[in-house]
Protein backbone atom coordinates (compact mmCIF):
# COMPACT_ATOMS: atom_id res chain seq x y z
CA UNK A 1 0.00 0.00 0.00
CA UNK A 2 1.42 3.16 -1.05
CA UNK A 3 2.50 5.84 1.62
CA UNK A 4 0.14 8.75 2.11
CA UNK A 5 1.01 11.98 0.80
CA UNK A 6 3.04 14.68 3.79
CA UNK A 7 3.00 18.37 3.46
CA UNK A 8 6.48 17.90 4.47
CA UNK A 9 9.40 16.15 3.09
CA UNK A 10 11.29 13.86 5.40
CA UNK A 11 14.59 14.10 3.79
CA UNK A 12 16.00 17.27 5.66
CA UNK A 13 15.48 15.42 8.51
CA UNK A 14 16.72 12.06 7.82
CA UNK A 15 19.79 14.12 6.44
CA UNK A 16 19.91 16.08 9.81
CA UNK A 17 19.91 12.87 11.47
CA UNK A 18 22.60 11.34 9.25
CA UNK A 19 24.98 13.87 10.54
CA UNK A 20 24.70 13.83 14.01
CA UNK A 21 24.70 9.62 13.66
CA UNK A 22 27.92 10.03 11.35
CA UNK A 23 29.46 12.71 14.30
CA UNK A 24 28.99 10.38 16.95
CA UNK A 25 29.44 7.41 15.80
CA UNK A 26 32.23 8.20 13.59
CA UNK A 27 34.18 9.96 16.94
CA UNK A 28 33.20 6.79 18.80
CA UNK A 29 34.47 4.07 15.81
CA UNK A 30 38.05 7.02 15.70
CA UNK A 31 38.15 6.32 19.78
CA UNK A 32 38.15 2.21 19.55
CA UNK A 33 40.76 2.08 16.80
CA UNK A 34 42.93 4.46 19.03
CA UNK A 35 42.28 2.18 21.78
CA UNK A 36 42.64 -0.78 19.75
CA UNK A 37 46.20 0.06 18.19
CA UNK A 38 47.97 2.44 21.19
CA UNK A 39 46.07 2.32 24.48
CA UNK A 40 47.37 0.69 27.62
CA UNK A 41 45.70 1.54 30.93
CA UNK A 42 47.66 2.82 33.71
CA UNK A 43 48.15 1.38 37.23
CA UNK A 44 45.87 4.39 38.73
CA UNK A 45 43.41 3.54 35.74
CA UNK A 46 41.91 0.37 37.81
CA UNK A 47 41.17 2.40 40.48
CA UNK A 48 39.22 5.07 38.60
CA UNK A 49 37.04 2.41 37.56
CA UNK A 50 36.49 0.81 40.63
CA UNK A 51 35.99 4.38 41.96
CA UNK A 52 33.49 4.86 39.19
CA UNK A 53 31.30 2.43 40.05
CA UNK A 54 31.55 2.74 43.85
CA UNK A 55 30.66 6.34 44.19
CA UNK A 56 27.15 5.91 41.14
CA UNK A 57 26.31 2.90 43.21
CA UNK A 58 26.37 5.15 46.37
CA UNK A 59 24.80 8.09 44.92
CA UNK A 60 22.17 5.87 43.60
CA UNK A 61 20.80 4.11 46.42
CA UNK A 62 21.16 7.03 48.37
CA UNK A 63 18.96 9.69 45.86
CA UNK A 64 16.65 6.82 45.26
CA UNK A 65 16.05 5.67 49.01
CA UNK A 66 15.92 9.52 49.85
CA UNK A 67 13.69 10.43 47.47
CA UNK A 68 10.56 7.26 48.65
CA UNK A 69 10.21 8.83 51.67
CA UNK A 70 9.83 12.65 50.15
CA UNK A 71 7.69 11.47 47.38
CA UNK A 72 5.35 9.82 49.60
CA UNK A 73 4.79 12.72 52.04
CA UNK A 74 4.40 14.80 48.30
CA UNK A 75 1.93 12.47 47.24
CA UNK A 76 0.39 12.04 50.75
CA UNK A 77 0.07 15.95 51.52
CA UNK A 78 -1.53 19.06 50.14
CA UNK A 79 -0.11 22.49 51.03
CA UNK A 80 -0.04 26.48 50.06
CA UNK A 81 3.56 26.20 47.92
CA UNK A 82 3.45 22.37 46.89
CA UNK A 83 3.36 23.37 43.32
CA UNK A 84 6.29 25.53 43.53
CA UNK A 85 7.71 22.87 45.43
CA UNK A 86 7.36 20.18 42.58
CA UNK A 87 8.61 22.49 40.22
CA UNK A 88 11.50 23.62 42.40
CA UNK A 89 12.45 20.07 41.78
CA UNK A 90 13.40 20.59 37.73
CA UNK A 91 15.43 22.95 38.73
CA UNK A 92 19.03 21.86 39.19
CA UNK A 93 18.87 19.68 35.47
CA UNK A 94 19.63 23.46 34.42
CA UNK A 95 21.49 24.37 37.60
CA UNK A 96 25.02 25.06 36.15
CA UNK A 97 26.90 21.62 38.08
CA UNK A 98 29.74 24.10 38.93
CA UNK A 99 27.28 26.79 40.86
CA UNK A 100 25.27 24.21 42.70
CA UNK A 101 29.48 22.77 43.86
CA UNK A 102 30.46 25.96 45.07
CA UNK A 103 27.16 26.38 46.74
CA UNK A 104 27.55 22.74 48.69
CA UNK A 105 31.51 23.93 49.54
CA UNK A 106 29.83 27.49 51.00
CA UNK A 107 27.56 25.51 53.53
CA UNK A 108 29.41 22.10 53.73
CA UNK A 109 33.13 22.83 52.96
CA UNK A 110 35.48 23.16 55.78
CA UNK A 111 35.11 27.28 55.81
CA UNK A 112 31.54 26.61 55.40
CA UNK A 113 28.73 27.65 57.04
CA UNK A 114 28.00 23.84 58.87
CA UNK A 115 31.77 23.84 60.10
CA UNK A 116 31.64 27.00 61.50
CA UNK A 117 28.51 25.78 63.46
CA UNK A 118 30.80 22.93 64.73
CA UNK A 119 33.54 24.94 65.23
CA UNK A 120 31.59 26.69 67.89
CA UNK A 121 30.59 23.90 70.03
CA UNK A 122 34.29 22.94 69.68
CA UNK A 123 34.12 19.62 67.12
CA UNK A 124 36.23 19.41 64.48
CA UNK A 125 35.07 21.19 60.54
CA UNK A 126 34.06 19.14 57.92
CA UNK A 127 36.08 18.43 54.82
CA UNK A 128 34.22 18.04 51.39
CA UNK A 129 36.62 16.89 49.36
CA UNK A 130 36.47 12.75 48.21
CA UNK A 131 34.10 10.39 48.23
CA UNK A 132 31.56 11.95 49.87
CA UNK A 133 32.00 15.28 48.95
CA UNK A 134 31.35 13.76 45.30
CA UNK A 135 28.24 11.32 46.43
CA UNK A 136 26.58 14.51 48.47
CA UNK A 137 26.82 16.63 45.49
CA UNK A 138 24.96 14.07 42.90
CA UNK A 139 22.62 13.37 45.74
CA UNK A 140 21.78 17.70 45.43
CA UNK A 141 21.41 17.02 41.53
CA UNK A 142 19.66 13.21 41.34
CA UNK A 143 17.22 13.77 44.59
CA UNK A 144 14.98 16.17 42.82
CA UNK A 145 15.02 13.93 39.71
CA UNK A 146 14.39 10.58 41.84
CA UNK A 147 11.80 12.12 43.44
CA UNK A 148 10.22 13.14 40.57
CA UNK A 149 10.36 9.72 39.03
CA UNK A 150 8.93 8.23 41.99
CA UNK A 151 6.27 10.52 42.68
CA UNK A 152 4.53 10.12 39.37
CA UNK A 153 4.48 6.52 40.02
CA UNK A 154 2.47 7.36 42.60
CA UNK A 155 0.31 9.48 41.35
CA UNK A 156 -0.06 6.99 38.52
CA UNK A 157 -1.89 4.33 40.91
CA UNK A 158 -5.51 5.16 40.37
CA UNK A 159 -7.68 6.98 42.79
CA UNK A 160 -10.20 3.81 42.38
CA UNK A 161 -7.39 1.60 44.80
CA UNK A 162 -7.13 4.19 47.45
CA UNK A 163 -10.93 4.31 47.89
CA UNK A 164 -11.21 0.70 47.83
CA UNK A 165 -8.62 0.77 50.69
CA UNK A 166 -10.22 3.43 52.50
CA UNK A 167 -13.83 1.86 52.23
CA UNK A 168 -11.72 -2.46 53.52
CA UNK A 169 -9.90 -0.21 55.97
CA UNK A 170 -6.78 -0.67 55.16
CA UNK A 171 -4.10 1.25 56.09
CA UNK A 172 -0.35 1.37 57.53
CA UNK A 173 1.69 -1.89 56.75
CA UNK A 174 -1.06 -3.24 54.90
CA UNK A 175 -1.45 -0.38 52.43
CA UNK A 176 2.40 -0.74 52.03
CA UNK A 177 2.30 -4.17 51.40
CA UNK A 178 -0.38 -4.53 48.99
CA UNK A 179 -0.26 -0.70 47.42
CA UNK A 180 3.03 1.27 47.64
CA UNK A 181 5.15 -1.66 47.79
CA UNK A 182 4.32 -3.22 44.64
CA UNK A 183 4.73 0.05 42.79
CA UNK A 184 7.80 0.85 44.06
CA UNK A 185 8.81 -2.04 42.97
CA UNK A 186 8.00 -0.98 39.30
CA UNK A 187 9.57 2.02 39.60
CA UNK A 188 12.51 2.04 41.96
CA UNK A 189 14.46 -0.23 39.87
CA UNK A 190 13.91 2.35 36.68
CA UNK A 191 15.18 5.35 38.88
CA UNK A 192 18.34 3.55 40.09
CA UNK A 193 19.79 2.76 36.44
CA UNK A 194 18.74 6.48 35.56
CA UNK A 195 20.97 8.31 38.42
CA UNK A 196 23.07 5.53 38.18
CA UNK A 197 23.52 6.01 34.37
CA UNK A 198 23.57 9.94 35.23
CA UNK A 199 26.72 9.39 37.82
CA UNK A 200 28.94 7.22 35.22
CA UNK A 201 29.59 10.53 33.41
CA UNK A 202 29.52 12.70 36.08
CA UNK A 203 32.63 14.52 35.18
CA UNK A 204 32.54 18.37 36.59
CA UNK A 205 31.70 17.18 40.32
CA UNK A 206 34.64 15.07 40.49
CA UNK A 207 37.07 17.68 39.39
CA UNK A 208 36.15 19.86 41.82
CA UNK A 209 35.27 17.25 44.60
CA UNK A 210 37.31 14.43 43.71
CA UNK A 211 40.05 15.24 46.16
CA UNK A 212 42.92 13.29 44.64
CA UNK A 213 44.43 10.36 42.65
CA UNK A 214 41.98 7.87 45.42
CA UNK A 215 39.07 9.54 43.82
CA UNK A 216 39.09 9.38 40.14
CA UNK A 217 36.77 8.67 37.79
CA UNK A 218 36.80 7.60 34.27
CA UNK A 219 35.76 10.57 33.32
CA UNK A 220 38.14 12.62 35.15
CA UNK A 221 40.99 9.71 33.60
CA UNK A 222 40.14 10.87 30.34
CA UNK A 223 40.72 14.50 30.73
CA UNK A 224 43.90 13.58 32.64
CA UNK A 225 45.27 11.29 30.01
CA UNK A 226 44.60 14.07 27.34
CA UNK A 227 45.66 17.04 29.63
CA UNK A 228 48.47 16.13 31.54
CA UNK A 229 50.12 13.09 30.02
CA UNK A 230 48.69 13.84 25.99
CA UNK A 231 48.11 10.27 26.03
CA UNK A 232 45.84 9.59 23.22
CA UNK A 233 45.76 5.94 22.91
CA UNK A 234 44.82 6.07 26.92
CA UNK A 235 43.03 8.56 27.05
CA UNK A 236 40.61 6.27 23.70
CA UNK A 237 40.89 3.17 25.85
CA UNK A 238 39.22 4.90 28.81
CA UNK A 239 36.92 6.07 26.47
CA UNK A 240 35.77 2.47 25.44
CA UNK A 241 35.21 1.43 28.71
CA UNK A 242 32.93 4.28 29.94
CA UNK A 243 31.11 4.01 26.94
CA UNK A 244 30.26 0.09 27.26
CA UNK A 245 29.34 1.40 31.12
CA UNK A 246 27.57 4.02 29.89
CA UNK A 247 25.17 1.77 27.23
CA UNK A 248 24.75 -0.88 29.71
CA UNK A 249 23.59 1.79 32.44
CA UNK A 250 21.18 3.10 29.35
CA UNK A 251 20.07 0.06 28.62
CA UNK A 252 19.13 -0.70 32.25
CA UNK A 253 17.06 2.00 32.51
CA UNK A 254 14.79 1.21 29.95
CA UNK A 255 14.35 -2.32 30.64
CA UNK A 256 13.88 -1.58 34.43
CA UNK A 257 11.32 1.17 33.24
CA UNK A 258 8.97 -1.09 31.10
CA UNK A 259 6.80 -2.25 33.58
CA UNK A 260 3.40 -3.17 33.73
CA UNK A 261 1.23 -0.17 36.02
CA UNK A 262 -1.71 -0.58 38.12
CA UNK A 263 -4.12 0.27 34.97
CA UNK A 264 -5.48 3.68 34.05
CA UNK A 265 -8.69 4.15 36.38
CA UNK A 266 -11.29 6.96 35.35
CA UNK A 267 -8.64 9.77 35.46
CA UNK A 268 -10.06 11.23 38.78
CA UNK A 269 -7.68 13.28 41.09
CA UNK A 270 -6.03 10.92 43.48
CA UNK A 271 -6.66 11.73 47.12
CA UNK A 272 -4.93 9.77 50.09
CA UNK A 273 -7.60 8.63 52.87
CA UNK A 274 -4.83 7.17 55.36
CA UNK A 275 -2.08 8.63 56.82
CA UNK A 276 -4.57 11.21 58.70
CA UNK A 277 -2.87 10.42 62.34
CA UNK A 278 -0.52 13.66 63.64
CA UNK A 279 2.50 11.94 63.95
CA UNK A 280 2.95 10.85 60.53
CA UNK A 281 1.82 14.46 59.51
CA UNK A 282 4.32 15.17 61.21
CA UNK A 283 6.82 13.21 59.60
CA UNK A 284 5.49 14.03 56.54
CA UNK A 285 6.32 17.16 57.28
CA UNK A 286 9.85 16.90 58.10
CA UNK A 287 10.72 15.19 55.54
CA UNK A 288 9.18 17.80 52.76
CA UNK A 289 11.05 20.79 54.95
CA UNK A 290 14.50 18.86 54.67
CA UNK A 291 14.57 18.47 51.13
CA UNK A 292 13.61 21.96 50.60
CA UNK A 293 16.61 23.22 52.89
CA UNK A 294 18.95 20.69 51.22
CA UNK A 295 17.87 22.41 47.44
CA UNK A 296 17.83 26.15 48.58
CA UNK A 297 20.49 26.56 51.03
CA UNK A 298 23.02 25.89 48.63
CA UNK A 299 21.50 28.67 46.30
CA UNK A 300 20.96 30.93 48.94
CA UNK A 301 24.90 30.64 50.03
CA UNK A 302 25.91 31.31 46.30
CA UNK A 303 23.40 34.43 46.25
CA UNK A 304 24.60 35.78 49.79
CA UNK A 305 28.28 35.43 49.07
CA UNK A 306 28.05 36.50 45.75
CA UNK A 307 26.86 39.31 45.10
CA UNK A 308 29.09 41.86 47.80
CA UNK A 309 31.88 41.14 44.58
CA UNK A 310 29.46 41.39 41.64
CA UNK A 311 30.35 44.71 40.81
CA UNK A 312 34.19 43.91 41.47
CA UNK A 313 34.90 41.33 39.50
CA UNK A 314 38.01 40.92 36.96
CA UNK A 315 37.71 41.75 33.30
CA UNK A 316 38.25 37.82 32.79
CA UNK A 317 35.22 36.83 34.45
CA UNK A 318 32.99 39.48 32.17
CA UNK A 319 35.02 38.21 29.14
CA UNK A 320 34.50 34.45 29.96
CA UNK A 321 30.43 35.67 30.22
CA UNK A 322 30.51 36.75 26.96
CA UNK A 323 32.11 33.86 25.43
CA UNK A 324 29.78 31.53 27.64
CA UNK A 325 27.06 33.59 25.88
CA UNK A 326 28.35 33.14 22.07
CA UNK A 327 28.33 29.37 23.19
CA UNK A 328 25.20 29.08 24.14
CA UNK A 329 23.58 30.91 21.43
CA UNK A 330 26.03 28.95 19.12
CA UNK A 331 24.35 25.71 20.28
CA UNK A 332 20.96 26.57 20.27
CA UNK A 333 20.87 27.49 17.04
CA UNK A 334 22.38 24.17 15.68
CA UNK A 335 19.86 21.91 18.04
CA UNK A 336 17.32 24.19 16.60
CA UNK A 337 18.42 23.75 12.87
CA UNK A 338 18.72 20.01 13.58
CA UNK A 339 15.52 18.93 15.99
CA UNK A 340 12.96 21.48 14.04
CA UNK A 341 13.61 18.62 10.99
CA UNK A 342 13.62 16.05 12.19
CA UNK A 343 10.60 16.24 14.75
CA UNK A 344 9.41 16.61 11.03
CA UNK A 345 10.18 13.55 10.09
CA UNK A 346 9.21 11.77 13.32
CA UNK A 347 5.89 13.01 13.15
CA UNK A 348 5.62 11.03 9.58
CA UNK A 349 5.78 7.74 11.67
CA UNK A 350 7.89 5.87 9.10
CA UNK A 351 11.58 7.11 9.96
CA UNK A 352 12.08 5.23 13.58
CA UNK A 353 15.52 5.49 12.54
CA UNK A 354 15.69 9.49 12.84
CA UNK A 355 14.56 9.30 16.71
CA UNK A 356 17.27 6.85 17.46
CA UNK A 357 19.90 8.96 16.08
CA UNK A 358 18.83 11.40 17.87
CA UNK A 359 19.02 9.67 21.14
CA UNK A 360 22.94 8.94 20.60
CA UNK A 361 23.32 11.51 22.83
CA UNK A 362 22.87 9.48 25.72
CA UNK A 363 25.02 7.23 25.27
CA UNK A 364 27.74 8.95 24.44
CA UNK A 365 29.89 10.90 27.15
CA UNK A 366 30.90 14.70 26.11
CA UNK A 367 34.21 13.53 26.77
CA UNK A 368 34.20 10.51 24.51
CA UNK A 369 33.18 12.58 21.54
CA UNK A 370 35.75 15.49 22.85
CA UNK A 371 38.60 12.95 22.68
CA UNK A 372 37.25 11.92 19.18
CA UNK A 373 36.90 14.64 17.55
CA UNK A 374 40.45 15.38 19.21
CA UNK A 375 42.14 12.62 16.80
CA UNK A 376 40.13 13.32 13.94
CA UNK A 377 41.10 17.25 13.53
CA UNK A 378 44.75 17.03 15.24
CA UNK A 379 46.11 15.93 11.65
CA UNK A 380 45.14 18.81 9.62
CA UNK A 381 44.23 21.86 12.50
CA UNK A 382 45.19 22.76 15.69
CA UNK A 383 42.52 21.49 18.12
CA UNK A 384 43.11 24.25 20.49
CA UNK A 385 42.40 26.65 18.00
CA UNK A 386 38.44 25.04 17.86
CA UNK A 387 38.03 25.34 21.59
CA UNK A 388 34.81 26.78 21.37
CA UNK A 389 33.48 25.47 18.16
CA UNK A 390 33.88 22.07 19.18
CA UNK A 391 32.13 23.02 22.43
CA UNK A 392 29.02 24.51 21.02
CA UNK A 393 29.17 21.37 18.48
CA UNK A 394 29.29 19.16 21.70
CA UNK A 395 26.58 21.10 24.02
CA UNK A 396 23.99 20.49 20.85
CA UNK A 397 24.70 17.10 20.51
CA UNK A 398 23.85 16.27 24.19
CA UNK A 399 20.98 18.82 24.50
CA UNK A 400 19.67 17.06 20.87
CA UNK A 401 18.04 13.89 22.82
CA UNK A 402 16.16 15.87 25.02
CA UNK A 403 15.08 19.03 21.99
CA UNK A 404 13.98 15.92 20.14
CA UNK A 405 11.79 14.56 22.87
CA UNK A 406 9.56 18.08 23.29
CA UNK A 407 9.56 18.72 19.84
CA UNK A 408 8.16 15.40 18.66
CA UNK A 409 4.58 14.94 20.42
CA UNK A 410 4.45 18.17 19.30
CA UNK A 411 5.08 17.96 15.37
CA UNK A 412 2.81 14.64 15.50
CA UNK A 413 0.07 16.27 16.58
CA UNK A 414 0.27 19.58 13.71
CA UNK A 415 0.96 16.93 11.28
CA UNK A 416 -1.86 15.25 11.75
CA UNK A 417 -4.66 17.95 12.70
CA UNK A 418 -3.45 20.12 9.49
CA UNK A 419 -1.77 18.23 7.07
CA UNK A 420 -4.92 17.10 4.92
CA UNK A 421 -5.78 21.22 4.82
CA UNK A 422 -2.37 22.08 3.94
CA UNK A 423 -1.98 19.62 1.10
CA UNK A 424 -5.43 20.31 -0.41
CA UNK A 425 -4.05 23.97 -0.50
CA UNK A 426 -0.90 23.50 -1.30
CA UNK A 427 0.91 24.71 1.45
CA UNK A 428 3.63 22.10 1.52
CA UNK A 429 7.57 22.09 1.76
CA UNK A 430 9.35 24.98 3.44
CA UNK A 431 5.95 27.14 3.45
CA UNK A 432 4.12 24.47 5.68
CA UNK A 433 7.36 24.35 7.80
CA UNK A 434 7.43 28.63 8.28
CA UNK A 435 3.73 28.83 8.26
CA UNK A 436 2.16 26.59 10.07
CA UNK A 437 4.55 24.13 11.99
CA UNK A 438 6.95 26.58 13.61
CA UNK A 439 4.24 28.90 14.55
CA UNK A 440 2.10 26.38 16.09
CA UNK A 441 5.07 24.70 17.73
CA UNK A 442 5.94 28.13 18.71
CA UNK A 443 5.84 26.46 22.98
CA UNK A 444 7.88 23.76 22.73
CA UNK A 445 10.54 25.69 20.71
CA UNK A 446 11.29 27.94 23.35
CA UNK A 447 11.09 25.42 25.75
CA UNK A 448 13.53 23.78 24.00
CA UNK A 449 15.66 26.71 23.21
CA UNK A 450 15.31 27.55 26.77
CA UNK A 451 16.52 24.21 27.73
CA UNK A 452 19.61 24.04 25.69
CA UNK A 453 20.93 27.46 26.08
CA UNK A 454 20.70 26.82 29.91
CA UNK A 455 22.52 23.20 29.56
CA UNK A 456 24.94 24.45 27.08
CA UNK A 457 25.29 27.78 29.61
CA UNK A 458 26.58 25.76 32.59
CA UNK A 459 28.60 23.20 30.77
CA UNK A 460 31.89 22.30 32.08
CA UNK A 461 33.08 19.19 30.15
CA UNK A 462 34.67 19.49 26.87
CA UNK A 463 35.61 22.74 27.09
CA UNK A 464 38.34 21.75 29.98
CA UNK A 465 39.56 19.39 27.53
CA UNK A 466 40.41 21.70 24.59
CA UNK A 467 40.43 25.69 25.77
CA UNK A 468 44.09 27.14 26.30
CA UNK A 469 45.00 29.36 29.27
CA UNK A 470 43.67 32.77 27.20
CA UNK A 471 39.75 31.01 26.32
CA UNK A 472 37.03 30.23 28.79
CA UNK A 473 34.10 29.45 29.13
CA UNK A 474 31.80 31.18 32.73
CA UNK A 475 32.06 27.87 34.21
CA UNK A 476 35.59 27.02 33.71
CA UNK A 477 36.74 30.34 34.98
CA UNK A 478 34.75 29.50 38.23
CA UNK A 479 36.68 26.74 38.63
CA UNK A 480 39.70 28.82 37.43
CA UNK A 481 38.88 31.23 40.50
CA UNK A 482 38.37 28.20 42.96
CA UNK A 483 41.52 26.44 41.69
CA UNK A 484 43.25 29.63 42.95
CA UNK A 485 41.46 29.92 46.53
CA UNK A 486 39.99 33.25 45.38
CA UNK A 487 36.76 32.30 46.66
CA UNK A 488 35.01 36.00 46.67
CA UNK A 489 35.65 36.41 42.98
CA UNK A 490 34.34 32.53 42.22
CA UNK A 491 30.92 33.34 44.07
CA UNK A 492 30.48 36.42 42.33
CA UNK A 493 31.01 34.70 38.95
CA UNK A 494 29.39 31.88 40.17
CA UNK A 495 26.07 33.95 40.59
CA UNK A 496 26.15 35.65 37.35
CA UNK A 497 26.25 32.42 35.96
CA UNK A 498 23.44 31.12 37.68
CA UNK A 499 21.69 34.58 36.89
CA UNK A 500 22.42 33.73 32.99
CA UNK A 501 21.58 30.35 33.03
CA UNK A 502 18.17 30.81 34.49
CA UNK A 503 17.60 34.56 32.60
CA UNK A 504 18.49 32.38 29.01
CA UNK A 505 16.22 29.83 30.17
CA UNK A 506 13.11 31.50 31.18
CA UNK A 507 13.31 34.12 28.35
CA UNK A 508 13.55 31.57 25.75
CA UNK A 509 10.83 29.76 27.30
CA UNK A 510 8.68 32.78 28.03
CA UNK A 511 9.56 33.92 24.63
CA UNK A 512 8.00 30.84 22.81
CA UNK A 513 5.19 30.67 25.03
CA UNK A 514 3.95 34.72 24.42
CA UNK A 515 1.19 34.53 22.29
CA UNK A 516 1.41 31.12 20.93
CA UNK A 517 -1.51 29.00 19.77
CA UNK A 518 -2.82 26.27 21.58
Amino acid sequence: MAARAQPISPWPGVAAAALVAVVILGTLATVAMRAESSGRFAPGDFAAIRFTLVQAVLSAVLSVGLAVPVARALARRRFRGRTALVALLGAPFILPVIVAVLGLVTVFGRGGWLSGALGAVGLPPLSIYGLHGVVLAHVFFNLPLATRLVLQGWQEVPDERFRLAAQLRVEGWAMWRLIEWPMLVRVVPGALAVVFALCLTSFAVVLTLGGGPSATTIELAIYQAFRFDFDLGRAALLSGVQLVLTVAAATAALIAGSGAGFGAGQGRAVRRWDARGRMVRALDGAWIVLAALFLCVPLMAIVLAGAPGIVSMPAQVWDAALVSVGVAVASTCLVLALAVPMAAAVAQGRFGVVEVSGLLGLAASPLVIGTGLFILVRPVVDPFALALPVTALVNALMALPFALRILGPGARDVVAAHGRLALGLRVTGWRFLLLILVPRMRAQIGFAAGLTAALSMGDLGVIALFADPETATLPLQVYRLMGAYRMDHAAAAALLLLVLSLAAFWSLDRGGRWHAEA
